[in-house]
């Protein structure tokens, strides 16, 4: 008995040991900025005067109550999101079930070079898609439509354009999303499968009635992931920078406080509130997936 006690305490000290760089790095630079943070949204903290710092209690959250732009990001964050969202599960189940077929050829290549573009940074795949699109030296417009004599493409910055460049930028992301789904696939009983195939269930009927509530689960946890990336990734095609009133998510807000007002103290309060906002709609989530997602275990 007492053995097995030391060989359990010396499991969990070996383990601590080896997780000990990841501990450090996570309280360094995650926990501590975190609660620091929480520190500053009750200060008037301005980046360029750091000397002069006073505890104002509630008046930042009184005056994001205040602020006339916080209705509109939080709607056009969550529009964003209601389009995208879907738009991604939607790919990441259609190709999980394509590269899922066996009479697919090469079937470890086409999955190797449908994930390779997940793996490029979003921030390049953006600049990319803006280069490609820019009315003045797109490539668009120079190569392709003014040759051929339409007019050039003029609306990149539209809420339209930004909107649906988001969307193509966020496909280029699903792979995660895809090995997800196509590992839950790979894992339903083939007895399942024959069984509804027997009672006359189609390819189609089979898929939807059979396959997609079985793989519930990976599209809720799909879901959680996607949208936890959403909510801090939609900036990356307004270039980051100010808040211009037009498609700046919440995020972007918060660096416009943060890098252009310096003003610390009311962008940690934003931030704090969009991770309150977070919060909720994932718990509102996980309320709802008893209804919808299918667990084996709670039967």
């Amino acid at each position: 008995m007492q053995t097995k006690r030391f060989r359990l305490r010396y499991d969990k000290a070996t383990g601590l040991l080896l997780i000990s760089p990841w501990l450090i790095g996570f309280a360094l630079f995650k926990l501590i900025p975190i609660l620091a943070s929480l520190g500053f949204s009750f200060t008037d903290f301005h980046m360029l005067e750091p000397d002069n710092i006073n505890f104002i209690g509630l008046d930042n959250y009184v005056r994001l109550l205040q602020d006339e732009a916080i209705p509109y990001l939080i709607l056009a964050t969550l529009s964003t999101i209601i389009w995208i969202i879907p738009l991604q599960l939607g790919a990441s189940i259609l190709l999980a079930a394509l590269l899922n077929s066996p009479r697919l050829k090469a079937r470890t290549l086409t999955r190797t070079l449908f994930f390779l573009p997940s793996i490029i940074p979003s921030v390049a795949i953006a600049f990319m898609w803006l280069g490609f699109l820019d009315p003045g030296t797109g490539w668009l417009n120079r190569f392709i439509l003014m040759p051929l004599g339409l007019d050039g493409f003029n609306g990149i910055y539209s809420d339209a354009a930004v909107a649906i460049l988001i969307g193509i930028s966020s496909l280029w992301a699903i792979g995660p999303g895809m090995l997800i789904m196509l590992a839950a696939m790979q894992g339903i009983s083939h007895e399942i499968l024959e069984a509804a195939k027997m009672d006359g269930a189609g390819p189609l009927v089979s898929f939807f009635f059979v396959t997609i509530p079985m793989i519930t689960p990976a599209i809720f946890f799909s879901l959680i992931i996607n949208l936890i990336a959403l909510f801090g990734g939609v900036i990356l095609l307004d270039r980051g920078n100010t808040f211009s009133n037009g498609s700046s998510p919440f995020d972007g807000y918060i660096s416009f406080w943060m890098f252009d007002r310096w003003d610390i103290g009311y962008a940690a309060t934003l931030a704090w509130v969009f991770l309150l906002i977070v919060l909720i709609v994932i718990l509102l989530l996980f309320s709802t997936s008893r209804r919808w997602v299918y667990y084996p275990d709670r039967e």
